[in-house]
């Protein structure tokens, strides 16, 4: 992407994740699968996952970028052993390091396997931050060469804003709302895991680009994301079978 519009792109990037500072409406599901998206662009890499943890401790798999990474993710999470797992715990970035080095062998495994199954060659992590406080991690996983310090350090810069906006509205409603906030993402994930499944039978799609419908239709039309996989869910008693068309035609 040329210099100046990839400038353009950045402060877009960074001016939408800013929103949620101040936006009246914020929803911590649509708000991390928009920074996957940011991720995936921005910093050129295969696909974004996003990890959070709960006030009770438990390490909640909350987005992602692609079907893939879901998976990957949903399949890991009781192991606690992958990179974002530990870059959660541990509250400092891990590097990007190929699937097959000695390392990520012998730290995950069985998480490294999976990934490397799924097409995947590389993955580095960065914590959701802010001072001593880490609510999360940003897992980045790339089938090329692994990322590199410049990218790094945009990923970490993505990843602050983000910390920053979620802080930022569990203080605005107050000290229990990021709680709320990840059961109520625990809610519209399996909203959305029902919806893509009634697209992808109704119009023999894969889940992906079940996912991807409901995604555009949501992007394009301002609405989060839960909302319209409400109403796919919905639309299944009346035997509404709603047409193909545009992204911004109901999914």
């Amino acid at each position: 992407m040329p210099d100046e519009s990839r400038e353009r792109d950045l402060a877009a990037s960074f001016v939408e994740l800013a929103d949620g500072l101040v936006g009246d409406d914020f929803e911590v599901f649509t708000f991390l699968h928009r920074l996957t998206e940011h991720c995936v662009r921005l910093l050129d890499v295969a696909a974004t996952g996003v990890l959070l943890a709960s006030s009770e401790g438990r390490v909640l798999d909350m987005a992602a970028s692609d079907e893939r990474t879901h998976t990957l993710q949903t399949s890991c999470a009781e192991q606690r052993e992958d990179p974002g797992q530990d870059c959660l715990r541990l509250g400092h970035p891990i590097p990007g390091i190929p699937l097959d080095h000695p390392h990520a062998q012998a730290a995950w495994p069985r998480y490294s396997r999976a990934a490397h199954d799924l097409g995947f060659t590389s993955v580095a992590a960065v914590p959701l931050r802010l001072r001593d406080q880490v609510i999360g991690a940003l897992v980045l996983l790339n089938t090329r060469p692994p990322l590199d310090d410049d990218r790094l350090q945009l990923a970490l810069a993505l990843a602050n804003i983000a910390t920053i906006s979620i802080i930022q509205q569990r203080a605005l409603r107050d000290s229990t709302a990021l709680t709320a906030q990840l059961r109520h993402g625990l809610s519209s994930r399996v909203i959305i895991e029902q919806a893509k499944g009634v697209l992808a039978q109704r119009r023999g799609l894969s889940a992906q680009e079940a996912f991807e419908q409901i995604r555009r239709y949501a992007r394009h039309n301002r609405r989060r994301l839960a909302e319209v996989a409400q109403e796919v869910v919905a639309s299944v008693p009346s035997g509404s079978h709603p047409p193909h068309g545009r992204p911004s035609d109901r999914p």
